[in-house]
């Protein structure tokens, strides 16, 4: 894994590989570029994960970073992973305990309760992402159950959070859509269009903003309350207790692999550096700047990018103590981009709403394109934050 001042012109020459199941629901963020973490440097026509002459896997100098600071024999599972994980599911049950403690009925602070949501989320997704990359040195009946049953928690508490975020986009992006005038990037035209039909579209867009704003609210408030609800019930199942059992019992013991793997240091530096890999690929594959700025199906490729970037993060966290710093404004570019993505198909789904008035759907719908502008503006500061160019510019 690189550090934050290493450079390459190399970048994979593969697409990326699809995630599965849970783990493909799994939240990461932070990465390195396109050094392998072995050292070697993938070659042409290598698969992910691959590396070039010279260096096997978990020699070359980059293995000797990963290393820096530690004896070379202590990067194991037992000596690094092991320690992290149970370091997580402290987290994990200090977050739960803090939860309960503000969710109770006397206790009006549910600011705090909200924090405490969000560090359990926090250190599931941690235990979920690192049972995921180096299941082959844990026990790997129990890495699946386990990292199921995170994902499912991590989805059920999410959505609350996610709706309320929402509504507060939107309403706010109305408001600003609505004002006196339109914002240049949002409210672009043609030249040449005069300014009657400029001041027509600014009043039908106010007629139609407090409507729109209106049926959001009602809309996402429901949604969040049925969230809200699902979660409590979430926490209260025998379901949740199993989980928060389970990560009581790695918080002191934490399933290994049977036999000799999981002991040496190549257990942890080859599902790290695939996982580099297959993030460096989804990058490297991504729609260039000059596609269609309003193709919808191009966001899933960006999404998986988001997860395969914490996914990487959470490795290098594992095998080098902490997060890349270089990788902080791409994560934040491509959180934006989700939200932005998800407003727009907020607006977009409200405005089939059945016999709503033309003013409300014509805000609605600038209301959309708005939001695809934002999913634009988070691309392009994605592209320019990555730190490592040329795997996007490569041909």
């Amino acid at each position: 894994m690189r550090r934050p001042d290493q450079q390459t012109t190399t970048r994979p020459t593969t697409g990326p590989a699809p995630e599965t199941g849970a783990a493909a629901d799994t939240p990461a963020a932070g990465a390195t570029g396109a050094e392998s973490l072995s050292g070697g440097t993938p070659g042409p026509g290598l698969p992910p994960g691959a590396t070039g002459p010279g260096h096997p896997a978990g020699t070359g100098p980059t293995a000797s970073r990963a290393t820096e600071g530690r004896p070379a024999g202590d990067l194991t599972t037992e000596a690094v992973l092991a320690p992290y994980l149970r370091a997580q599911a402290a987290d994990f049950l200090r977050s739960l305990r803090l939860h309960h403690e503000h969710s109770a009925p006397a206790d009006s602070g549910g600011h705090d309760a909200a924090a405490a949501t969000r560090a359990l989320r926090r250190a599931a997704r941690r235990i979920s992402g690192s049972l995921h990359t180096f299941r082959a040195a844990l026990d790997p009946l129990w890495a699946d159950q386990l990292r199921t049953e995170l994902t499912w928690l991590t989805g059920v508490l999410a959505r609350e959070h996610a709706y309320a975020n929402r509504l507060t986009r939107l309403v706010e992006a109305l408001h600003q859509l609505s004002g006196p005038a339109l914002p240049a990037a949002r409210g672009a035209r043609a030249a040449g269009e005069g300014a009657a039909s400029d001041a027509q579209g600014r009043a039908a867009l106010g007629v139609g903003a407090a409507r729109a704003g209106a049926l959001l609210e009602r809309r996402l408030t429901l949604a969040r309350t049925r969230s809200h609800s699902a979660a409590l019930q979430a926490l209260g199942s025998s379901r949740f207790h199993a989980v928060a059992d389970a990560v009581a019992l790695l918080a002191s013991d934490v399933p290994l692999a049977p036999g000799p793997a999981g002991r040496g240091s190549e257990e942890l530096l080859e599902p790290a550096e695939r996982a580099e890999q297959r993030l460096l690929a989804a990058v490297a594959a991504l729609p260039p700047e000059d596609s269609e700025p309003y193709n919808e199906a191009q966001d899933a490729v960006w999404h998986q990018a988001r997860l395969l970037l914490r996914l990487h993060r959470y490795a290098h966290e594992v095998v080098l103590g902490a997060a890349d710093p270089a990788l902080a404004a791409p994560v934040h570019a491509l959180d934006l981009h989700r939200d932005a993505v998800e407003a727009a198909g907020a607006a977009a789904a409200a405005a089939r709403t059945p016999r709503i008035a033309p003013a409300t759907a014509y805000a609605l719908g600038v209301l959309h394109a708005d939001q695809r502008h934002e999913v634009e503006a988070a691309r392009a500061v994605f592209r320019e934050s990555w730190p490592y160019a040329t795997v996007l510019t490569a041909p």
